[in-house]
């Protein structure tokens, strides 16, 4: 591999609308057949780099550029987007906006319709691609009508079909459930040991993205490049913590237990860890002596659904006789694979859907007679997608907005409590900026903030850390963490089984529309069957207990989940 399909020098780039440049004194270099990651924390730059990779910049944001730029050995300046997109493919972060077609096939075949190939083989390539991506029973749905995992699968399709020689991802398995995210990414491998293309993947889920090789790993920070190596390297250096994005979670048990991360034990990924006896003694030993942490857990019911049946007017069953019991004061997670009826029941909690059968009670009381406002004083509900959520095109009238039309603070009390509200979520240095500038991750904090500000008694979030770095994933969590602490019930709907360890003592786990579990959260990752079954993935802590020679892998889970915490609230208080 000695021809550079991308190269970089000394380049930087400033929005037309900012003062500031977002990317600093560029010096990257990719080469035909690479596999590499980009990474690094919310707004250091990542999305602006991908958007003067794929012609985004500047045909759609306008901007001064220093420095050069070539792609396939000619200057971004001699090309326009389209002719860019005969060489790069990109997946976008946000699926709603890579949407053409008015249906799931159509969309798909864009790119061959617009080159003109003939119908029949346009309609085989189509439907290779559809059944590749596992999305060729939604031909004929409307990509809108999708949930958010299934929208992110039929635009890497779109990509697919197309002849180009570099894919470009960004944050692929930000809407995945853990299956189909690991199923993506050996995907993706599989393409380019197939083709031979040049893959580029910008994701956040660090640990679920090296679950295959990568040649390098780009890390940056604050519009710089601050890191190019292998992940072997990267793994052994302090640089994802003092960046904010978070380690595998068998690096951070590895270093409770005292093990030190070099090159040589291979830490890139669970299955090539390579360690002695000694070491795994090490590990073993402190298994033995690891706290775990007891907590009380209410029994007071806040929100019941009891046989509970939903069907939409295109006759998909979506929910089947579930009942759910959501205690008060608790923070409980909701899981399973797209399409199970997560974001369902959550849109008949708050009144969006109404069941056909069965009803939700909030504190013993029937809610069936009260409308979606009067909800909204009792629930309060961060939807998977911000672009449904908002209103305004200011960031402080946005989450603002919600006080405002409630009527009851003045202006000076809503000020106050938007601000704190932007400092909790890591938006407080944006707060005048138009929401139009965020990146889709920054969009997210806006919606969260805004439900935030509002104080409900409980408060549902559908993917709350989709397209967030670990920096502000921590943030919010804690703040959901202190709030839970007083009393206020959380309940979060989520593919992140990391966060689901981290924060919740139970799960309730969905699969085609059933409850097919309800239990602790270790218990769920231990039980193959539902694992199976929901399109869960089994923990790389799992792995390491085994690999340690540890007969019990969901106490060593409970063990690390209650010195996490510890180490947490430590670092909290410092």
């Amino acid at each position: 591999m000695s021809e550079n399909v991308i190269e970089f020098r000394n380049f930087g780039f400033k929005y037309a609308a900012q003062a500031e440049p977002t990317l600093y004194d560029i010096n990257l270099t990719i080469k035909k057949g690479e596999k590499v990651l980009i990474c690094g924390p919310s707004g250091c730059g990542k999305s602006t780099l991908v958007h003067c990779m794929n012609g985004l910049i500047p045909a759609s944001y306008p901007g001064q550029a220093t420095g050069e730029l070539l792609i396939d050995g000619k200057s971004f300046r001699d090309l326009d987007i389209f002719s860019i997109s005969k060489t790069i493919g990109t997946v976008l972060q946000d699926a709603d906006a890579q949407f053409i077609g008015l249906t799931v096939g159509e969309d798909i075949a864009f790119a061959l319709e617009n080159d003109r190939v003939p119908l029949d083989e346009m309609k085989k390539r189509v439907r290779e691609a559809a059944s590749l991506l596992g999305v060729d029973d939604y031909l004929h749905h409307a990509p809108h009508e999708l949930s958010g995992g299934l929208k992110q699968r039929v635009g890497f399709a779109g990509v697919l079909v197309d002849d180009v020689s570099i894919l470009l991802f960004d944050e692929p398995l930000a809407n995945l459930d853990p299956a189909t995210g690991k199923t993506t990414m050996e995907l993706i491998d599989e393409i380019h040991q197939r083709t031979g293309d040049t893959v580029i993947i910008v994701e956040h889920r660090l640990e679920d993205v090296l679950h295959r090789d990568v040649d390098r790993v780009i890390l940056m920070d604050e519009g710089r490049i601050i890191s190019d190596c292998t992940p072997a390297r990267l793994l052994s250096s302090n640089l994802l913590i003092e960046t904010g994005i978070r380690e595998p979670l068998y690096i951070t048990a590895l270093k409770y237990a005292g093990i030190s991360i070099t090159e040589d034990i291979e830490p890139q990924r669970i299955e090539t860890l390579s360690l002695d006896v000694g070491q795994r003694e090490t590990v073993r030993s402190w298994y033995r002596s690891a706290p775990v942490e007891q907590q009380a857990v209410s029994e007071e019911i806040v929100i019941e659904a009891r046989d509970l049946g939903f069907t939409y007017d295109n006759g998909h069953t979506a929910l089947t006789d579930i009942d759910i019991a959501i205690r008060k004061g608790e923070m409980m997670s909701i899981v399973g694979k797209n399409g199970a009826g997560k974001s369902t029941f959550a849109k008949i909690l708050c009144g969006f859907e109404k069941p056909q059968h069965g009803g939700i009670y909030l504190n013993g009381k029937d809610m069936s007679g009260l409308s979606i406002k009067e909800r909204a004083k009792h629930i309060g509900y961060v939807m998977q997608n911000p672009n449904q959520m908002i209103n305004k095109s200011m960031i402080r009238d946005e989450v603002g907005l919600a006080l405002v039309l409630e009527g009851k603070l003045t202006r000076e009390q809503i000020d106050e409590r938007v601000d704190e509200v932007l400092g909790i979520c890591g938006l407080y240095p944006y707060r005048n900026w138009p929401i139009s500038a965020l990146s889709y991750g920054q969009k997210k904090r806006v919606t969260i903030a805004s439900i935030l500000a509002m104080g409900p008694q409980v408060i549902i979030l559908d993917e709350p850390t989709a397209g967030q770095d670990y920096r502000h994933y921590t943030e919010i969590m804690e703040f959901l963490r202190e709030l839970n602490s007083r009393g206020i019930t959380i309940v979060l709907i989520t593919h992140d089984m990391h966060l689901m360890l981290e924060y919740c003592n139970r799960a309730v786990v969905l699969s085609g529309g059933r409850k097919i579990a309800d239990t602790a959260c270790e218990a769920v990752l231990a039980d193959s069957e539902v694992v199976e079954k929901a399109r869960l993935k089994e923990t790389s802590l799992s792995t390491l207990a085994q690999l340690c020679g540890i007969d019990d892998p969901q106490d060593f889970i409970r063990r690390f989940i209650s010195m996490d915490r510890e180490v947490r609230d430590q670092r909290r208080t410092v």
